[in-house]
């Protein structure tokens, strides 16, 4: 449910929803140059840019598999993400592996790594 949310989030432009989503300390690899955006703020300054764009492009990830730590409030999610124009025009995919930890009654993302394929 949080991935829907954070993909909702992600077409609607909401850096509101968003926030709450990611972890204080979340990372993120992207997928074709490797950049790391560090730190919940710097997310939502990159995703702000994104969003204020022309044509900006409107990510999607579909989990295809999610692993539950037995031992800890943890979680691994592998699946494929998807950019589109506004338009819906297809612009990049692959896959990825997001990590998830529950903080009190919600999940946050603490860490995803993206593999740019086409």
């Amino acid at each position: 449910m949080r991935r829907a949310a954070f993909n909702r989030a992600l077409a609607d432009a909401d850096l509101a929803a968003i926030g709450p989503i990611l972890a204080p300390n979340a990372i993120l690899v992207a997928g074709t140059d490797s950049a790391v955006i560090a730190g919940r703020k710097a997310q939502l300054q990159a995703w702000k840019r994104e969003f204020a764009a022309p044509g900006r492009t409107i990510y999607t990830r579909t989990p295809e598999r999610i692993e539950v730590s037995e031992i800890a409030p943890i979680a691994l999610e592998h699946g494929r993400w998807q950019g589109v124009s506004v338009d819906g025009a297809p612009l990049a995919s692959g896959s990825y592996t997001a990590k998830w930890r529950l903080m009190g009654a919600d999940w946050v993302i603490e860490a995803e790594l993206y593999l740019t394929l086409a």
